[in-house]
């Protein structure tokens, strides 16, 4: 039994270099999909191409006629790339209910997109597309007439008061 997996120890450290050699080359064929693997999914594909990510995801997005495809990641995660017009507003407006973000995802942006619509899912997105014309107008018009009252009126009744006038740093830019 020793002999079997020193033989399939040694079988799998002379195969990892021609692996490696093989398939850790950038593919320049726009189009061509990458290969995935089971466990590691297109890992070698995506680390290959690494420091062009962009370029290499772009090339290969455009090479298929749907200009979508599914990206295999390792570990099962799969993320999908698109630069079809029709498939990114059925995602992002006409069915954008379907499409869960996940926790990993959530993670991730929460610093950029905090808790909003864009990150967001189930009952808290449904509560963020509740946000329509008539509540953002209210919304802008309780803003603006809070800065109003608590900022600006006190600083031009106090100017009035004093009679005096507060010019800008640069008054070489202020046009009379």
């Amino acid at each position: 039994m020793l002999d079997l997996e020193l033989l399939a120890s040694l079988l799998f450290c002379l195969l990892l270099p021609l692996l490696l050699f093989f398939s850790l080359r950038p593919s320049s064929s726009s189009g061509k999909l990458p290969k995935s693997y089971p466990l590691i999914g297109s890992y070698l594909a995506i680390f290959a191409n690494r420091k062009l990510r962009i370029q290499w995801t772009s090339e290969v997005v455009t090479g298929i006629p749907s200009l979508t495809f599914v990206l295999k990641r390792p570990f099962g995660y799969v993320q999908v790339l698109t630069a079809n017009p029709a498939v990114v507003q059925h995602m992002l407006k006409t069915h954008f209910h379907i499409y869960k973000k996940g926790d990993l995802n959530h993670t991730t942006l929460s610093d950029l997109l905090g808790n909003g619509i864009f990150n967001s899912d189930g009952t808290t997105w449904k509560f963020q597309r509740q946000f329509n014309t008539r509540s953002l107008r209210k919304f802008v018009e309780q803003v603006v007439d809070t800065e109003l009252n608590a900022r600006l009126l006190p600083i031009l009744a106090a100017a009035a008061a004093n009679k005096t006038v507060r010019f800008p740093r640069h008054p070489q830019k202020v046009r009379l």
